[in-house]
């Protein structure tokens, strides 16, 4: 992977940019490729890649063109059928003078326009300009696993489009001031996660998965120019129209060819390529099929949680002893959360809840410290097979929302709240959410245990802005999905929501490559995703306890069974093992002080105290659960708030960055 950043000249007057501004943008992100720096300059343009030299080391560097130097590009991700498509380009006339698979943009665009992207396959964002018609081509891949933001601002008489791989480089420009924006925090207190097209600063959008912009200087408005079009999203069989699969020995041996296939290609690099073990089904069945390509074992890297019901160490040494592997066992504790929490909202530029990021944090520090730059990884299994237990859940439950005119599920959790002194939403707003994802699924039930805190903590004026608000309405969701299974709807809504923005953003891309690390995504190829979606819902959860249930049969065939039928345990610190700092981080007790929460506005002093207060005294109960995420998320905002936008809440460095000094 790299990083990848620009300016354009919107207004189509291709003045040249200002002096200093792209280059310190690419200083803001020099940790995404600290191999190589290249720039493109042009009347109206000015493009850089940062570079994490993977595959074509000696002459990949960027911005790449074709022969006559007529469409230029800059790439950040990996095309992991390269060989094959430049085989087939090359058949067909053009020349290829690097090694590197950034090369194929150029010519692709030549042979297909905006189609080539209906060729591309792997993860990525690019950007292609066309020097002939002076337009312009920013994609970023299907399941959103490399990250693309923007911004427009009017300088010196024109309009500017800013992008880059991370936000920091845009305030790295000078023109861009960090900003927070209500919108993204409703999200962060609905689904945990920033999903896009809306982010937490004012003004700055991010390329949703699946969506281009392709721009004509001086055609419109940059309202019009930026535009997001979908050229794909996930898909599913009508209703009744899934494949059952009455040959399970068929389904198997298919899905287990595609994982095959999947795994093959994610090992190509001309760097060596280590795993990520954790000694659950996903990583551990990447492993063996990783050791079943190469011929030998893959080196692999563990998390042990430094608690003992959290710690997996044994069950990924069983697996790595089965395998042939000698894992490298990084440790993560409640200091380890403490002292690195600052450095992972940094990192992520995002209010992170989930605690486990830290966790991945740690884990590409140490394959980078180890002299790798590849990592394979089990994520994104569970979105697409039901991995989940609220998935399990929603199936015991959810004839109870299926009641024609009786909303016996609203009237079943209204009661469990009141009588766990829980505040809940109006059946108005639970009724609006339910419409616009065609029905109650999974995800609701725990968005619904993380969104009760905006009634808990924001202040009555942040309520009365975000409370009207719908954060589906943002999504942009397919309109189909009332046609498919509901089941296969709620497959959707996390793959739309958590993936991109959570799993592959705070726990993907940003903590590995704020290493220098590329993670590849075995369980998101396009073909098996293609072959997943076709499937019935029976093959993704058997009865109420089998999930993942066509991957797991493929696991029998390659791991022992007690590690392909282990339940998957969801590893989240318990505030209050953190929360109390005994190690002088005094940063804690800052940022949730009364000053701090009145200096930044979002949330009620008194209620945040309070909650802080009994916290230790609650059981473990879905109310205790529910309360520790809210306060994790009003720690992690107004940590957020401090690194990125105001640097006054702690004693601790911001990460306000040294902006550019724009002429």
């Amino acid at each position: 992977m790299c990083g990848i950043a620009g300016m354009i000249d919107l207004t189509s007057g291709r003045r040249p940019a200002p002096q200093g501004v792209v280059a310190a943008m690419a200083q803001a992100i020099y940790h995404r490729g600290p191999d190589e720096e290249g720039f493109l300059e042009e009347p109206g343009l000015h493009l850089v890649n940062r570079r994490l030299s993977i595959v074509g080391l000696a002459d990949g560097r960027q911005p790449i063109s074709n022969e006559d130097q007529t469409i230029w590009t800059v790439f950040n991700g990996e095309f992991f059928d390269y060989p094959e498509q430049r085989a087939l380009l090359e058949k067909k006339g053009h020349r290829f003078r690097t090694h590197t698979d950034t090369e194929l943009l150029p010519h692709l665009w030549e042979d297909h326009g905006i189609g080539m992207l209906d060729q591309l396959r792997g993860q990525y964002a690019i950007c292609v300009w066309d020097s002939r018609t002076h337009e312009f081509l920013i994609a970023r891949d299907r399941s959103g696993i490399c990250p693309l933001f923007y911004a427009t601002v009017r300088h010196d008489g024109t309009d500017w489009l800013l992008f880059a791989s991370e936000m920091k480089a845009l305030f790295a420009s000078g023109l861009v001031t960090p900003k927070a924006d209500l919108r993204g925090l409703n999200h962060i207190f609905t689904f945990f996660a920033m999903p896009g097209p809306i982010t937490v600063f004012d003004g700055i959008a991010m390329l949703a998965p699946g969506r281009y912009l392709h721009i004509k200087p001086g055609s419109g408005s940059p309202e019009v120019l930026l535009q997001q079009r979908v050229y794909w999203q996930v898909e599913y069989p009508d209703y009744g129209q899934e494949e059952y699969g009455h040959s399970p020995r068929k389904v198997i041996d298919e899905y287990e060819r595609l994982l095959q296939a999947a795994v093959n290609r994610r090992l190509r690099a001309d760097v060596p390529v280590v795993s990520y073990l954790s000694g659950g089904v996903d990583s551990s069945l990447v492993v063996a099929l990783a050791n079943k390509a190469l011929g030998r074992a893959i080196p692999t890297f563990t998390i042990s949680i430094q608690e003992k019901s959290l710690n997996e160490e044994n069950e990924a040494l069983g697996v790595a002893r089965a395998l042939g592997c000698e894992p490298v066992i990084v440790k993560v504790g409640a200091n380890e959360l403490r002292t690195g929490y600052p450095e992972l909202i940094g990192a992520a530029e995002i209010p992170v809840i989930d605690t486990s990021c830290l966790g991945l944090m740690h884990l590409a520090k140490s394959v980078h410290a180890n002299g790798y730059k590849v990592a394979l990884t089990g994520e994104g299994a569970d979105e697409w097979l039901a991995g989940y237990p609220w998935f399990k859940i929603n199936k015991l439950t959810g004839w109870m929302n299926n009641i024609p005119g009786i909303p016996l599920g609203y009237w079943v959790r209204k009661l469990g709240m009141k009588l766990s002194g829980q505040p809940m939403f109006s059946r108005a707003i639970v009724e609006q959410a339910q419409n616009e994802i065609g029905g109650h699924n999974g995800w609701l039930d725990l968005y619904g245990v993380m969104g009760v805190n905006k009634l808990r903590f924001f202040t009555p004026e942040v309520q009365s802005q975000v409370l009207p608000l719908s954060p589906y309405d943002d999504l942009g969701l397919n309109p189909n999905l009332r046609r498919w299974h509901p089941f296969h709807r709620q497959m959707y809504l996390g793959a739309r929501i958590m993936l991109p923005g959570h799993l592959l953003t705070s726990k993907g891309d940003r903590v590995a490559m704020h290493s220098s690390v590329e993670a590849r995504y075995a369980f998101l190829d396009e073909d098996l995703l293609a072959y997943t979606a076709t499937l019935h819902p029976r093959w993704k959860l058997r009865g109420v306890l089998k999930d993942k249930y066509v991957e797991r049969k493929v696991a029998e065939r390659w791991l022992p069974r007690e590690v392909a039928h282990r339940w998957k345990k969801m590893f989240r610190a318990p505030m209050d093992s953190w929360i109390e700092s005994t190690t002088g981080e005094r940063w804690i007790d800052q940022v949730l002080s009364p000053e701090s929460l009145r200096k930044t506005g979002y949330f009620d002093a008194d209620a945040v105290t309070a909650a802080r207060q009994r916290l230790g005294t609650m059981r473990k109960t879905v109310a205790r659960t529910s309360v520790e995420m809210g306060l994790t998320a009003v720690v992690a905002t107004q940590l957020w708030h401090h690194l990125y936008i105001s640097g006054e809440l702690a004693d601790i460095p911001s990460r306000l960055p040294v902006r550019a000094k724009v002429a």
